[in-house]
């Protein structure tokens, strides 16, 4: 019938369309929100990966504070600890900066990839035109040796980006939940602001991510809606 359907490829997206469509910003903020329900990607075939795959998925919207990004790495951790399996993970964590010193963060990483387009894989090319920050996310070899020795974002965020970083890790620190700084995690979806994380298999690393998040604290304006921070994060079953 000449219509555009698509099967849902994560959450997050769809529980900020709630959000405005149900006027949430007029209750008690932050507002909490969580759910267990199937997915789907069109991704190319790869060990652990899955065209319909489930997850449960945890959203903290309408506040801007770190203490709300540990809590949902918190409970996370607690979450795998309570099934007896987190010592099996390491929790990676980034700051990615926000619209402003991201600007200046793109910019370094173009001309830290100019020459070296003959060495990256077909993906990667593309990448360094649509979204060069998904050059730090790749799981070939070459690539990721490439990307060890691109800018840190960490060099570049803007003094507000910065100070927010370094409460996340005083917060953790505090809680005593241990962590990894990874310079070169990104997260996949595009929408992710400041902190990111991620669990690793140990034994396998980036390759058997078992799931990660994140503050989005413009995919709300974006959507339609107004400009209102959130965090959340989301791990396969």
């Amino acid at each position: 019938g000449g219509r555009l359907l698509a099967l849902k490829p994560e959450a997050t997206a769809g529980m900020c369309r709630a959000y405005i469509e149900h006027n949430m910003r007029l209750w008690p903020q932050p507002v909490e929100l969580y759910c267990i329900e199937p997915h789907f990607r069109y991704d190319r075939p790869q060990k652990g990966r899955y065209r319909q795959f489930w997850q449960y998925d945890f959203e903290i919207i309408g506040e801007t504070d770190p203490a709300l990004d540990v809590q949902m790495i918190h409970l996370n951790q607690t979450i795998l600890n309570d099934l007896g399996i987190g010592h099996l993970f390491d929790l990676q964590i980034n700051s990615i900066g926000c619209k402003v010193c991201r600007i200046d963060f793109i910019n370094a990483l173009r001309d830290y990839y100019a020459g070296k387009e003959r060495g990256l894989c077909f993906d990667c090319k593309i990448r360094l035109e649509k979204n060069p920050l998904r050059l730090l996310d790749c799981k070939e070899e070459d690539c990721r040796t490439i990307a060890s020795f691109a800018p840190k974002f960490a060099d570049l965020l803007c003094a507000e980006c910065k100070t927010f970083d370094g409460h996340v890790k005083e917060y953790l620190d505090e809680l005593g939940v241990a962590y990894k700084l990874n310079p070169q995690l990104v997260r996949g979806l595009d929408y992710y602001t400041k902190t990111v994380f991620e669990w690793w298999d140990k034994s396998l690393g980036a390759q058997n991510a078992i799931g990660g998040g994140g503050r989005y604290d413009g995919l709300i304006e974006t959507m339609g809606g107004e400009p209102t921070p959130a965090v959340g994060f989301a791990v396969g079953m």
